[in-house]
Parts: structure tokens; sequence; C-alpha cells
């Protein structure tokens, strides 16, 4: 009981922070809210009788199950077909779950007076193995049960718990139920709708997930870090994280494009380069055109994205297969240390042109927090092409702190650059300014640039390098002095990149002056106000 309350606490804040975003928010609400109405389900079970009590307790508990196991997919229906009500069907549902969590203890309480009469034994054994379950649930949850089961199917996992403790206490104790046959009934019909949902759950999330997306999804997978979505019509492939566009076919390779080839350009040496984020292997197809790389290291939290990179058919098309390397070496280890049997090789067999790569790089996937990795790694690269999602949660926001950009400076050659997707300079201007003031702060030459992304609208990035080496005007000189791009492009051109570094005659004044931390989130502040404005 204790291990499946809080396992339904932790999933419901879980889809409420990817349907509506910041995570810290969502979960505190719903945690605090669940918990007040386990208090006033606590005080209302004192109005049940003594009459039957212990089957009472077992159809809570059946209840509880069946709410719980369907909880998910209620909120994904709702979001999708009745937005407006969505929160008040969210906290409904979390209503009635900490009601009838909140019976729990007391009934069982109650029920265990026939056994332990002394009721500071009742009490202590009763909340002891709820809390030792609290603690079981907690583990579960967060190491075990997203390794071994798609989201949509963990909360039917724990609803089936719900329900086979429900029949175990039936069983051991069935000499003191009034009502057998009625009762084991009630049981066994909730069991077999726990076990068609858990059978068909998968079907039932993609199909309500369709009700948030405008094109058909056609691939869905929420992984221990995120939710991912792939969408098609029959133009283009879009992906979603935690509901937001990554990229569109149509124009991803204006972003890719913008975030590599000017700071490969302006670097004097290419031969080894980090790729932070960029799990997708989009940014690492462009990098490839260059036959100066020797390594790539591409470090991605999430290995459920890098190998959608290297197996979905959609995005191999679109990354041309870029980390299907000669020389692929995957690092799934916080040692940084690889083993043999960590290598696998594959063939080289596409490129942009139809024929190999120019040269064959050697690239490592990590598989850790990159902010994690830049503090242990020894490395130092000539350029470093940064394309973590926006900062719109405070976890994100530490990724563009000014603790992060001092552990990057040492992974940075003395002339190393590195190039920082940074959100739009326009929709979410005071965001944008300040990841600039962070890196500055934090002893860096920057150089702001943006162009248009039809999917996404005016999009900024920002380039750096060590003061000692240069200053903002020479990086910007050395920018709209670029006459010739030495790789095949799409859509960027020398002239483009020099229109990129001219922005409007307000988009860079702001009167703050204050730098993103670790502690204080500026960054996702300014995010959240700004778009908030555009969706007003």
């Amino acid at each position: 009981m204790g291990a499946c309350g809080l396992a339904y606490e932790y999933t419901l804040s879980k889809i409420a922070s990817d349907l509506l975003g910041n995570s810290i928010r969502q979960w505190a609400l719903i945690i605090g809210f669940m918990m007040f109405f386990m208090g006033i389900g606590a005080d209302v079970q004192k109005y049940i009788k003594n009459q039957n009590l212990f089957e009472k307790f077992l159809i809570a508990e059946a209840i509880l199950g069946i709410i719980g196991s369907f909880s998910p997919l209620l909120l994904i229906y709702s979001f999708g077909l009745w937005n407006s009500h969505y929160i008040l069907i969210q906290y409904i549902i979390i209503s009635a779950i900490g009601l009838l969590i909140g019976f729990e203890i007391p009934l069982l309480i109650r029920v265990n007076e026939i056994y332990t009469k002394e009721l500071k034994l009742n009490i202590g054994n009763i909340l002891k193995m709820d809390y030792i379950g609290s603690l079981i649930g907690a583990i579960l949850w967060v190491f075990y049960l997203p390794q071994w089961f798609h989201f949509s199917r963990i909360s039917f996992i724990v609803g089936l718990l719900n329900i086979v403790s429900a029949l175990g206490a039936f069983y051991f104790l069935k000499h003191i139920v009034v009502n057998k046959k009625t009762l084991l009934s009630i049981l066994s019909i909730f069991l077999l709708f726990i076990l068609s949902g858990l059978i068909y759950s998968e079907k039932w999330m993609i199909h309500g997930e369709q009700y948030l997306y405008r094109d058909k999804v056609i691939y869905s997978e929420t992984t221990p870090y995120q939710h991912i979505i792939l969408t098609s019509n029959n133009h283009s492939i879009s992906c979603y994280i935690n509901g937001c566009l990554q990229f569109n076919s149509l124009d991803e390779h204006i972003y890719h494009e913008l975030l590599v080839h000017p700071v490969m350009s302006l670097a004097e040496c290419k031969e080894n380069i980090l790729v932070l984020g960029g799990g997708d292997g989009l940014a690492v197809r462009e990098l490839l055109k260059y036959p100066s790389i020797k390594q790539i290291d591409l470090c991605d939290i999430d290995p459920n994205m890098t190998s959608i990179a290297l197996n979905n058919p959609h995005i191999n098309e679109l990354n041309q297969k870029s980390l299907n390397s000669a020389k692929l070496k995957i690092i799934n280890n916080n040692s940084l240390i690889p083993t043999n049997k960590e290598e696998i090789f594959l063939p080289n067999e596409y490129s942009p042109s139809g024929k190999e790569y120019s040269s064959v790089a050697e690239i490592n996937l990590i598989h850790m927090d990159a902010s994690i990795f830049i503090e242990q790694i020894r490395n130092q690269y000539d350029v470093i092409i940064i394309d973590f999602p926006d900062p719109n949660t405070p976890e994100l926001s530490k990724l563009y702190s000014k603790k992060f950009y001092t552990h990057l400076r040492y992974r940075l050659k003395p002339k190393g650059l590195f190039c920082q997707q940074s959100s739009s300079p326009f929709d979410s201007k005071e965001a944008f300014l300040c990841i600039g003031r962070t890196i500055q702060e934090t002893g860096y030459a920057v150089v702001p640039i943006h162009d248009n992304i039809p999917s996404f609208g005016e999009w900024g990035f920002w380039i750096a390098g060590k003061q000692e080496s240069y200053s903002n005007i020479s990086l910007k000189e050395k920018l709209k002095n670029i006459s010739l791009l030495s790789v095949e492009t799409k859509y960027l051109t020398p002239e483009l990149i020099k229109s990129s570094t001219v922005f409007g005659k307000s988009w860079l004044i702001t009167k703050n002056t204050d730098i993103n931390t670790i502690f204080n989130h500026k960054v996702f502040h300014y995010y959240i106000e700004g778009w908030k404005k555009i969706y007003e």
C-alpha cells in the first residue's frame, strides 16, 4: 500500500510536468495537494461504521487501483479533448486518489484491532510497514519501472499491485468476510479491467496523444529522462520532447547549419569536437562534412534518443546515418572508461551526397548528464557544439549557468570556440540576453547570431571563445569576413552568416544586468515570462 501510494504521486506529478512544464512546481503542488486530501480521507473514515469494515477496506483498495491505473490515460485524453478543463479534471483525480490513500491507514488500524489490541503496537507496526513500502515504491519507480515498462504501463503495474494485495488479503482473512462471493466478484472484475489496460495501454496512450498533435503520431516513448514523440504527415517528420517541438524535417537544416558552420568556419583547428545534447545526430551530420575532424564526442543524457538516431528509419533519413560511423563507441557508464563490450563497428554507408563521408571520424557516444560530463573529463576540444533543449525547466536552466560555462572553459583549447543554441531573441529576448551575459561574465568573448527558422520563428545562438584569445569585436569581424564555406550546405551562405550578426534596433538592449546561476534560475524565469506574453 505504501509503495503504491507513493508511485501514484510520482506518476501523476510526471504526467503533469510533461503536459504543463515547470516540473518543480507540478511535483510540489500535486504531492502537497494529494497529502492534503490524504488528511481529509483519514478524517472522513471515522464516519464509516465498523460493520463489514474489512470488506469496505478491500473495496476502497480496489477502487484506488482502478482510478490510479487509468489516471494517466484520463489526463492525456482530457488535455487533448477538454484542454480548458484539464486542471479541474487533474485535481479531481488527485483528490480522489488522495482520499482513498488517506482511508487506508486508519481503516487498517481499525481492522487490526482484532489482532493487536495494544494501540502503540498496532499503529507502530502499520506505519512502519507503510514507510518501508514508500521507500520501496520510490526505489522501484525511479530506478526500475521506467527501465522495464513503457510509461503508459507503469500506472497499470501499480494498480495491479493494489488489486493483487486486496486479493491476497481476502484470501488470508476470508474467515472475517461476510459477503465472500460479492467481494470476490468485484475484485475479479477490477482485476480484469486493469489487466486489459495493461495489455492495451500503449495503444490507448498513442491514441490519446494523437489529440495533442496535428500530425499523425508514429512513435511515442517515455524514457527515464523525457517523453519523445515523432509525428508525420505527407511532407515532414517532427520530433517533440516533453511536448516541445525539437525539429521539423522541412527546415531543421537551417537550424543545424547555423549551429555548426559559422563556428566551424571561425575555428583555426577542427580535429576534436564535442557535441553536448544533439542525440538526434543532426549536428553530427553537419560536422562529418569536415575532413579534418578526427574525433567527435557526443554527450546526451538519454540513450533512448541516440538509439532512435541510430535505428529509426525516419531519423536515419534525416541524419543520413551520421552516427553509424565506421568507428562508433558507446559509453553507458559514469566512469567514462569504455570496455570492449561497449564497442560496435558499423559500415559508413550513407552520406549527404550519396557517397561515403570525406573522412571517417571516431565517434564516442556518452550517455550521462552534460554538466557532470564536463566536470569529470580532462579532454580539451577545438570546437564545442551545445544543442540543449530550451531552458524551460529549472533543471535545464543549470545547463545555462555560470558554473556550467566555468567548467566548459577547461574543456576548450586556448583558441577553441563554442556555439550555444539560445532560444528566440525576439520571443524570449531577456532569456537570450541573459545567456549571453552569463557566458561573457565567465570570461568569454561573445557574439550573437540569429536567423528565421519557419518552424520556430526568429532563433538565436551565441558563439564564444576565451577572452585571452578573442574579443567581442574580433569575433564579429571574423564572422562578417567569411567569404567561403568549405563544405556543402543546403541553406547557409557567407552572406547569410554576415547578415545573421545584424539585429533589430532594440533587440540587444535591456535594463537587466543579472546572470544565470544554479541557484537563481534567472534564464528559466525570463524564458517563461517571454513565452507567456506570446501565448497571452
